[in-house]
């Protein structure tokens, strides 16, 4: 008899659940992984078992926290580079590779906001915010899947937000959302052209975290107040809370998901 079409299909023996979150053997790359969120996905990685490059523009801060996860046994290596520039972007893969011996995992981080009136906004301010937030992202992810393309498998990891779904209020930051819009559509249509090449690309988009910018103005808690009201689970968002999905989304355990933007910001974009 023709078995049900709905009958599960019993899983391998090779992996259990767990071991396909471990990234034992895998290197990774993080940007702007000297400080907030960056830094925390620098140490997720190093703790599901990744070598991994903390990539900053401020080369005392990529020691720093290289020095950090070395410090916990980790395997790290501290790479100075200005993401805009297309040569240094192309230096820091060769480094990672040089280095750490290989690149798997890329999470373009990198990313900067600027809060002002559309109507006031200066083209320059427009071209800063898309030349770190889109342009940089496709720099690195071009200069990434090349390296990553000869072993037929690779994680990219672009950080969006939430504001590529929503606009959010009250601060006005039109540079700002229309960049990581374009990184959501970036990362997809990335995704498209390199499945067939082993190579998986998704975004994560955060909300709003909290971050020692927020914790040390106090001109700026009104505005926390305010975003309270619209975050259904009540808090903002801890760099650690993001730490799991970035795993996720570096790991084995997210092999069939490609294209994907995951959105992290406790609800804030339901209402």
């Amino acid at each position: 008899m023709k078995q049900s079409s709905n009958v599960p299909v019993p899983l391998g023996p090779e992996q259990s659940v767990m071991e396909r979150f471990r990234l034992n053997g895998r290197v990774a790359l993080v940007t702007g992984a000297g400080q907030g969120i960056g830094r925390a996905f620098a140490h997720a990685l190093a703790e599901a078992g990744a070598g991994v490059a903390v990539v900053d523009l401020d080369t005392a801060k990529a020691e720093a926290v290289a020095g950090e996860l070395t410090a916990r046994g980790a395997t790290a290596l501290a790479v100075t580079a200005d993401v805009t520039d297309p040569a240094q972007v192309s230096g820091m893969v060769r480094r990672t590779v040089t280095g750490l011996g290989g690149l798997h995992i890329a999470v373009n981080n990198a990313g900067i906001n600027r809060n002002s009136a559309a109507e006031d906004t200066s083209l320059a301010e427009w071209d800063e915010v898309f030349a770190l937030n889109l342009r940089s992202v496709f720099t690195c992810c071009q200069a990434e899947a090349r390296a990553m393309f000869a072993q037929g498998y690779g994680k990219i990891i672009n950080t969006a937000s939430m504001a590529a779904l929503i606009v959010p209020h009250p601060q006005k930051q039109a540079a700002y959302n229309a960049s990581k819009a374009g990184v959501v559509q970036l990362t997809r249509t990335l995704a498209a052209e390199w499945a067939e090449r082993g190579i998986r690309v998704n975004s994560l988009s955060p909300g709003i975290i909290r971050t020692a910018l927020i914790e040390e103005n106090p001109a700026l808690q009104p505005l926390v107040r305010r975003w309270l009201t619209d975050i259904p689970l009540g808090r903002l968002g801890e760099v650690t809370d993001l730490q799991g999905g970035a795993v996720y989304l570096a790991s084995a355990a997210s092999d069939y998901m490609t294209g994907h933007n995951l959105v992290i910001e406790g609800g804030q974009t339901l209402w």
